[in-house]
């Protein structure tokens, strides 16, 4: 366990809302993965989540779909997954790391294993789409032995009875997934996030990020002064499928546009 303060606490106590970006390991290549996250970091984002590839991933749209075609297509295995983790660790020790995906990957081998990989590679958090709360002990409690965080997801549909069983044994953050629906280009209107943002944050002790449907600064901007952190996934695939291996450059500009209006957001309020 850890004892010092975690890179995920860290990344939301910056005065700002947190950049979280996410793209998919393997996509186009694991070769060509470290680049795209390298330039994730040098464009400003604070947390980067890193989507395991699976072959029916039901929560995402056509983009992030496809995206796990390409990397399964291209031969990626879990083991390059926690290399690539591994690799990210050394060269960026102080920028968390977050796995998101699907039960089926995570605890094909035992939860055990999976904890103790993570752990190996330096990584901070886990994002499971399909394990809610009820069944948390197939993943959770080996996560939370080895002090990584569980960051649960809580949607429209999720009421006042129903979200304290989400927070339950989720840290690093909450993953408000704004729209009801697949990841992609529809998008929340502001007043409903405003709205979610009030009544999640009076039962939440840990920060919360938006994202799903949130794809431009100008998008991300005004989430940023009423939530904890701003999530951006599939603009950032879009430009890697059209670009491929040389995607890292045109990742960096928009990352770096995003990191501008997240993180001066609630200055332009004040």
């Amino acid at each position: 366990m850890r004892l010092t303060p975690s890179r995920l606490s860290s990344a939301f106590a910056k005065g700002h809302a947190a950049l979280v970006c996410f793209v998919t390991a393997g996509d186009p290549t694991a070769e060509a993965t470290p680049a795209i996250l390298d330039a994730l970091v040098e464009g400003g984002a604070d947390v980067i989540e890193l989507g395991m590839p699976f072959t029916d991933p039901m929560a995402d749209g056509p983009a992030i779909q496809l995206a796990n075609l390409r990397s399964l297509a291209a031969g990626t295995k879990t083991a390059d997954i926690f290399r690539i983790a591994a690799d990210f660790r050394g060269r960026h020790p102080e920028t968390p790391l977050v796995l998101m995906g699907y039960a089926n990957p995570m605890t094909t081998r035992g939860p055990e294993w999976f904890a103790q990989e993570c752990e190996k590679a330096g990584v901070d958090g886990v994002i499971c789409v399909d394990i809610p709360p009820e069944e948390d002990p197939e993943l959770g409690p080996a996560l939370r032995s080895k002090g990584v965080s569980l960051i649960r997801l809580a949607t429209p549909t999720t009421d006042e009875a129903r979200l304290p069983a989400v927070l339950e044994g989720s840290s690093g953050f909450l993953y408000y997934v704004s729209v009801a629906g697949i990841t992609g280009k529809q998008s929340a209107a502001l007043d409903s996030i405003e709205q979610a943002m009030v009544r999640i944050k009076a039962h939440a002790t840990i920060p919360v990020a938006v994202g799903f449907g949130v794809r431009t600064p100008e998008q991300a901007g005004p989430i940023a002064r009423v939530a904890d952190g701003v999530v951006v996934g599939s603009a950032l695939i879009d430009l890697i499928a059209e670009h491929g291996a040389n995607a890292a450059e045109p990742v960096r500009k928009l990352v770096s546009a995003l990191a501008d209006a997240v993180h001066s957001a609630r200055k332009d309020v004040a």
